[in-house]
């Protein structure tokens, strides 16, 4: 028998990471579920989620808590831990974190995405005093004030609806004369009163010294530009991959997504790559937890070759 820790271990505790952890426990491995932050990953932050098949309507953090209470109902160990590395010898994987080192036949990248930043001078220093990314988490702050969103995708368009609930007005930017997510949700933004779209510009610098006190905008194809003083801007323009500790053992596009395809192998045999970290055309919530699958069932299927 190899030795080893675990069977699989999998790296992230989203919908595609906790997907291949309930796979490989009911295929009867054991596994470990490494975290940095919590779990749950980009799906905890939206408000409803109504697109996943047989649930009308779910939360998606109780849509995260169900799925994690499933997992370590059914034994999956979890670590919330930073990974710092990932290596093989032979068969064997070790992941080593900020806290020490584990060992394993298989391994499930499901590492996911991060906010992308407007990367203008002062957005860290205003994070949390005027600039946000998650209008879930922070939106109550600024409740019956006007308050301002960039974006034109589902997210933006999800902030914006729950934004327009609890805030006197939402002023939407866009980069474009158009969105880029679901028409349902373009359609009920639109219905809002108290909402303003505004298209065609682009952040390009903040009002204030030491404190936040709005947005300069500029023409997304030319030099006008105006301030919109307000007292919160809700970041949503997308996600960038986080995969750069995994760069010796996967290949990475120019975007920095790992290169695996629908069967969620990468060039490393017993390494995969699942969810919105990989490279894909569609990233949703089933998408997600059929790479899950996908991976689990591809590492047990390894794992047993191995006589394991």
């Amino acid at each position: 028998m190899i030795e080893r820790d675990y069977d699989v271990i999998v790296i992230g505790a989203g919908a595609a990471g906790m997907t291949a952890a309930l796979y490989a426990l009911r295929g009867g491995k054991r596994v470990l579920v490494l975290e940095k932050e919590t779990f749950g990953g980009q799906i905890a932050f939206s408000p409803k989620v109504q697109n996943f098949p047989s649930i009308k309507e779910i939360a998606g953090a109780e849509f995260a808590e169900n799925l994690f209470t499933q997992i370590t109902d059914l034994g999956a160990d979890f670590e919330l831990e930073t990974v710092a590395s990932v290596s093989k010898d032979g068969d064997v994987f070790t992941v080593t974190t900020d806290y020490r080192s584990y060992t394993s036949l298989a391994v499930v990248i499901a590492a996911g995405v991060k906010h992308r930043h407007l990367g203008i001078e002062k957005e860290k220093d205003f994070l949390g005093n005027g600039i946000y990314y998650c209008a879930l988490c922070d939106g109550a702050l600024y409740a019956g004030r006007e308050v301002a969103l960039v974006g034109d995708g589902n997210t933006a368009l999800q902030y914006a609806l729950m934004l327009s609930d609890i805030c006197s007005k939402v002023t939407v930017v866009t980069m474009f004369d158009r969105f880029f997510g679901e028409p349902a949700l373009e359609k009920a933004l639109r219905a809002r009163d108290n909402v303003e779209i505004i298209p065609d510009y682009i952040a390009a610098d903040f009002a204030g010294d030491k404190e936040f006190e709005g947005v300069v905008f500029k023409e997304t194809k030319g030099e006008k530009r105006f301030t919109l003083r307000t007292p919160a801007l809700f970041v949503a323009i997308g996600q960038v991959p986080d995969n750069a500790v995994f760069a010796e053992l996967v290949d990475l596009d120019k975007q920095g997504f790992i290169v695996a395809g629908e069967d969620t192998r990468t060039r490393t045999p017993g390494l995969y790559a699942a969810g919105d970290c990989r490279t894909k055309d569609v990233r949703q919530l089933t998408t997600a937890v059929a790479d899950g699958a996908c991976a689990a069932t591809q590492a047990m299927n390894l794992i047993n070759a191995l006589g394991e």
